[in-house]
């Protein structure tokens, strides 16, 4: 397949995001783009160069102009439009979360079965240049058998939406599935283990107080520390405070063995820093016998940093994405069952939260 031709279901701030990550990919273009919000439909119409436009996303699909399929609704549209899209024999690429209850996530797996056509849920920050190479470091060995993982997100509060549909669970699944799935997702890849049991302590503490939407305030965590055990007896850490753009670094992952310790250090986007310049990220070995540390600065192309928010990610998620496509077999890297597992801890990492008890996740698998 020469030529790859994208269908983007649902135009808004991350499809447009995915549009402009689309246009650095040789030999890609987008040919039809839908959303039912007619300002969005149009700037992503003009972003894609003039693509058809259609305010449904069946119209779009009857129209048949499309090799692949990009679905970046809100999260709780997930599901009815992968009931048409997974009726289709393209290949599909979902925003995360997959959707926002694990029965849900369930439903779209029995959608799937038999399907030949591959379904990969954007999991970007597996992508992310020095979280490549933590997850690359560790699997080779470099800290001997992981046993401790901790994430730090510090950065700014949730953007505005269109509908401020991502001010509530009832629509997002609560933070600890909408912002944080990526964490579970990561967690469980560089651990190569599934998760048993989940304590989370979070709040809404700091933003969104003083909004309110029809006569409802907003019902989202913004900050939180959340523990994860794991069936091989390691277990993991997440610290996420959405109210720290202040933060030199938006994200530090350290991952521990018996060996040493990795850490990865990635910056926020350039335009919420305080000078609006771009940052390299690094990634900083230590070694447990030696005591000392190796550290080297990962650079990014800036054209990629500044198609985006996520470092690079996106752009790198769709090379690979791009590649299956045009080979025309194999499996995604990221299926169905990794976007499982991140609704599923999510979900109970909110349950937790709410109860103040540990939530068993043993038996519940896909």
């Amino acid at each position: 397949m020469s030529g790859l031709r994208y269908g983007i279901i649902g135009a808004g701030m991350m499809g447009q995001e995915h549009i402009r990550n689309i246009a650095l990919l040789e030999g890609a273009t987008i040919s039809a783009v839908s959303d039912p919000d007619p300002g969005m439909r149009s700037a992503a119409r003009h972003l894609a160069g003039g693509a058809d436009a259609f305010s449904d996303h069946r119209a779009l699909l009857s129209a048949d102009v499309c090799d692949a399929y990009l679905i970046a609704a809100p999260n709780d549209l997930h599901l009815p439009i992968l009931r048409d899209v997974l009726a289709t024999p393209k290949p599909v690429l979902v925003e995360k979360p997959l959707a926002i209850r694990s029965e849900d996530c369930r439903t779209v797996i029995q959608l799937a079965v038999g399907r030949t056509a591959p379904v990969w849920v954007a999991m970007e920050y597996r992508y992310m240049p020095p979280v490549a190479q933590l997850i690359a470091d560790v699997h080779r060995g470099r800290v001997g058998d992981a046993r401790m993982m901790a994430i730090r997100e510090h950065r700014f509060p949730f953007l505005s939406k269109v509908g401020d549909w991502n001010r509530f669970n009832a629509r997002t699944g609560g933070t600890m599935v909408e912002k944080c799935c990526h964490f579970w997702d990561l967690m469980r890849l560089v651990l190569r283990s599934d998760p048993v049991r989940v304590y989370a302590s979070g709040g809404a503490d700091v933003n969104h107080r003083d909004e309110s939407y029809d006569g409802q305030r907003p019902d989202i965590l913004d900050n939180g520390f959340v523990t994860l055990d794991f069936a091989n007896g390691s277990r993991a850490m997440l610290d996420l405070c959405m109210f720290g753009e202040g933060s030199y670094w938006q994200e530090e992952v350290s991952v521990t063995g018996p060996l040493g310790r990795i850490d990865a250090r990635v910056p926020g986007p350039a335009r919420f820093s305080a000078d609006g310049e771009e940052r390299a990220s690094e990634v900083e070995f230590s070694d447990r016998q030696t005591k000392r540390q190796e550290k080297a600065v990962i650079e990014v192309d800036p054209r990629i940093l500044q198609a985006g928010d996520h470092h690079g990610s996106t752009f790198y998620q769709h090379q690979r994405f791009a590649d299956l496509v045009r080979r025309g077999d194999g499996q995604p890297e990221v299926g169905l069952e990794d976007g499982f597992w991140s609704v599923l801890v999510g979900e109970a990492a909110e349950e937790s939260a709410r109860t103040g008890q540990a939530v068993s996740l043993e038996g519940r698998g896909p």
